[in-house]
């Protein structure tokens, strides 16, 4: 007799942890109102995939992210729907692609893309009931909001910059609230939420994306000895004191 593999159930899951699953049939194992919030960028349904790479006419580098099918088909009004059963209060990037509900408290993101010919704004629809806000931070290629500083690493086609995700859940979170990205893709959410000290937890259905989502939370701010380790990173001298 064939053995049947077992669908995760909502016991299956903890925070702090993100997990390569199918989002709907997931958060649909979880009860009302469990997360505090839901911050995500679902897929728009524009297959920007469809090369893998990243760039323009004139563009100082096209970066190859590889051929992938995960923007074939937009979030769906049934994923929605559990977002905002299983979340208090929701803020999703692109919702001027979906047809969501109205809201008088729309996030502005101005990328300061200057002369690309992408789009200058990113508009971010949230469940809050207060004003418009806005938010001017660079991401456009190599050009970077304190790239002098510190440049991110970009893992994903889409990647949010950690700095944007940083203002959002500091603006519309409380200290201790819970955060879920159902997708998550190169974790950029779930670091931020780390290292600002709120549990969280990411699904997404590519395994290569889980991989480096799980690489950077153990490189990030507050990740255990465990993470580090199991992620192949050298231990830092305060882990070599624990041990002691």
């Amino acid at each position: 007799m064939r053995a049947v593999k077992r669908l995760p159930r909502f016991g299956d899951f903890e925070l702090d942890h993100v997990y390569c699953v199918e989002c709907l049939s997931t958060m649909r194992t979880f009860p009302d109102n469990y997360f505090d919030l839901v911050l995500t960028d679902p897929p728009y349904g524009l297959n920007v995939g469809k090369t893998g790479k990243y760039g323009w006419d004139g563009a100082a580098q096209v970066t190859d992210y590889g051929v992938s099918e995960w923007d074939v088909k937009p979030m769906s009004h049934e994923q929605f729907i559990e977002i905002q059963r299983i979340s208090k209060n929701q803020i999703i990037f692109g919702g001027n692609y979906f047809g969501l509900p109205a809201s008088s408290c729309w996030v502005v993101w101005d990328k300061d893309m200057e002369t690309s010919p992408f789009a200058d704004c990113e508009l971010i629809w949230t469940s809050f009931t207060t004003a418009v806000r806005k938010i001017r931070w660079r991401w456009a290629g190599m050009l970077q909001e304190h790239a002098g500083q510190f440049k991110e690493k970009r893992y994903h086609i889409i990647q949010k910059p950690l700095g944007v995700m940083k203002w959002i859940i500091e603006k519309y979170s409380k200290v201790g609230d819970t955060i879920l990205d159902p997708f998550c893709g190169s974790g950029t959410t779930l670091v931020a939420a780390r290292e600002l000290g709120h549990p969280f937890m990411g699904f997404d259905l590519v395994e290569h994306y889980v991989d480096i989502s799980r690489m950077r939370l153990a490189k990030a701010t507050g990740a255990s000895k465990d993470e580090r380790v199991g992620s192949g990173l050298p231990l830092t001298f305060g882990d070599l004191m624990e041990d002691k």
